[in-house]
């Protein structure tokens, strides 16, 4: 970006900012133009406001975190974090490149299925699932079904008919470096079994002794927004 009072001369390329995505210039007319589109005749015609995305610069950062844990032979999932954009032309274009998905809402499921996503790559979370929406997402078969509370399991066990793969959402006790609201991972956190206080000990043996649920795995998130 240039300094305040510093001209950007028509034609250059905006470097040095994420805030834009690759690519994008301020073109002959002194607009800003993202992916080939000048945002003030976007603006003219759809009203503001207005959410630009720029799908080659998108689908390039999905092959990048993909080719970064293949060139280090990882066994990987990259998730689409559907809350970020519920979209369907999003969900579709996560399907061709490849990623997985998880979703926190019946809604944000059937768009996810709706998209053309295979039900074992998408994964459903969120602190306030209804019944439905639980079995919703066991009879479509997802991948993983993430517990936030006894209630879900106690849910879980009285609704669903087939076992399900569960993963436990748990608050490993850290507070990053964010804005306290977008925080997740802290010990006051309403989200997720603490590690701290043995309630994820106790969630861990509940869902075990189960013979609805599959334990596979721990679930944790942190934060939005880490610096």
């Amino acid at each position: 970006m240039a300094e305040q009072g510093q001209a950007v001369a028509s034609g250059d390329p905006i470097a040095g900012s994420a805030v834009f995505p690759r690519g994008s210039r301020v073109n002959e007319e002194g607009h800003l133009e993202v992916a080939g589109c000048d945002v003030v005749e976007l603006a003219e015609k759809h009203g503001t406001p207005a959410y630009v995305y720029a799908e080659d610069d998108i689908r390039a950062r999905a092959r990048e975190y993909r080719q970064a844990f293949e060139d280090r032979r990882a066994d990987y999932e990259v998730l689409f974090a559907s809350k970020s954009l519920p979209c369907t032309a999003a969900y579709r274009l996560f399907v061709e490149e490849g990623l997985s998905v998880d979703v926190a809402s019946g809604g944000e499921l059937h768009m996810a299925l709706k998209a053309g996503f295979d039900p074992e790559r998408i994964h459903m979370h969120g602190n306030n699932k209804s019944d439905e929406e639980i079995l919703f997402a066991a009879r479509a078969g997802i991948r993983h079904l993430i517990l936030d509370s006894f209630d879900e399991i106690e849910r879980c066990e009285r609704l669903l008919d087939e076992p399900q793969p569960v993963l436990i959402r748990v608050t490993p006790g850290i507070k990053p470096s964010t804005h306290d609201y977008i925080t997740t991972g802290q010990l006051d956190s309403k989200f997720g079994f603490g590690l701290e206080d043995g309630l994820a000990a106790r969630a861990v043996e509940r869902v075990l002794a189960s013979e609805k649920l599959e334990l596979v795995g721990l679930h944790a998130h942190i934060g939005s927004q880490i610096f």
